[in-house]
């Protein structure tokens, strides 16, 4: 069965490094230790990270050891992959409570009584000034300094906090304090999981393997994140999966249906063939289904439907008349309508906006004093 695990990987990563050695272990049946890490910087894993959850179960299927790093102390620094601007530092106190959430997330997909579960701060916080040091020792500014996101912020002139460049210092360290033989992670994870092998050389370990797996795209059409509030939460009710997955934009129910529905390819030709509503309905179905069951993935279309498609209960407007000025995406957070400016934005490419009774969107002008602004909070516009 190994052998059907690598041609799986293969067949769902973008990259594997280094393929042929990871085939070879994978044939002859080594037990490996396989690494994820997951930065509590928010409450919720999203559908997103069921891309590399369901790569995990792979290997945890295979008697494999699933080794998940919570990054209670990478996550005080933030990861700054993809980011043009340094993250906001979080508090010891909010990252414990984002952490506690997500065990009982990994359940709905991993076997939680065969994970290794381990937080980085047991080996990063009782680190002195010396230790760190001497991990930094291993590497050069040059090679921190050369990953896509710090290149483009220097270039810009941006801002980069010294403090980060200690992540992919204690990232690439995590490897290390648990001698992982494979890492997995997103495509804005390579860099990360590259430098972890340096180091673990560096250190006299065996370079891990790595294989890195597509981004899910949110809603709005930028990667699904936490940081960028654009995602569908794993752990969020039944109806709120549904109908979120209901609001993503057609062209993009064949890229979810490939990587997070866990549909066979034959059940994945068959929904595609449908009308786009209907096999937006199938794929959202089948989310709720096998993170929530099958009892909840009825219910869930039922209350869509009821709601959506036959009409019997009003959408939930709500109407301000204009008395200042400012953007669109400005003014809904300013009446309340939108709790943030991305929730704001998603209302807008959603449809779900009205200007004196007129459908506006992001690029819309301004309203002026006097002008009548409506929104649905839950608006999904139907064929």
């Amino acid at each position: 069965m190994s052998k059907e695990l690598f041609e799986l990987l293969r067949e769902r990563a973008v990259q594997i490094h280094v393929e042929d050695h990871l085939r070879a272990r994978l044939e002859r049946g080594d037990q490996l230790r396989v690494k994820l890490g997951l930065d509590p910087t928010a409450p919720d894993l999203h559908i997103g990270h069921l891309v590399v959850l369901d790569a995990l179960r792979t290997f945890q299927n295979e008697g494999h050891t699933v080794v998940v790093i919570i990054g209670d102390y990478t996550a005080l620094i933030g990861d700054p992959s993809g980011r043009s601007e340094t993250r906001p530092m979080l508090t010891r106190e909010q990252v414990e409570a984002n952490a506690e959430t997500y065990f009982e997330q990994l359940g709905l997909v991993l076997d939680r009584t065969l994970i290794e579960v381990r937080h980085n701060s047991e080996w990063l916080a009782a680190m002195t000034a010396a230790d760190i040091l001497r991990l930094m020792a291993k590497a050069t500014l040059q090679q921190v300094l050369q990953r896509e996101d710090f290149a483009k912020r220097l270039k810009d002139g941006s801002a980069i906090g010294a403090h980060e460049i200690l992540y992919p210092f204690s990232q690439a360290y995590d490897s290390v304090a648990v001698e992982a033989d494979v890492e997995i992670g997103g495509t804005d994870q390579l860099f990360n999981l590259l430098f972890g092998r340096e180091i673990q050389a560096a250190y006299g370990q065996p370079s891990q393997d790595i294989a890195v797996f597509p981004l899910l795209t949110g809603p709005d059409g930028r990667r699904m994140s936490k940081s960028l509030g654009n995602y569908i939460g794993i752990s969020e009710k039944p109806e709120e999966i549904y109908g979120k997955t209901m609001s993503i934009p057609d062209s993009l129910t064949a890229d979810y249906l490939r990587l997070v529905s866990a549909f066979e390819p034959w059940q994945r030709a068959e929904v595609l063939a449908m009308k786009p509503r209907d096999a937006k309905a199938a794929l959202a179905r089948q989310l709720v289904k096998r993170l929530h069951g099958e009892e909840s993935a009825q219910r869930a279309e039922d209350d869509f439907n009821v709601k959506f498609r036959q009409h019997e209960i009003p959408d939930q407007k709500e109407t301000y008349r204009i008395t200042g000025s400012g953007d669109l995406v400005g003014l809904l957070v300013d009446t309340g309508i939108a709790k943030s400016r991305n929730e704001a934005r998603r209302l807008l490419e959603q449809g779900g906006v009205r200007v004196n009774r007129e459908k506006v969107g992001l690029d819309s002008p301004a309203p002026k004093t006097g002008d009548v602004l409506s929104a649905r909070r839950r608006y999904i516009e139907l064929e």
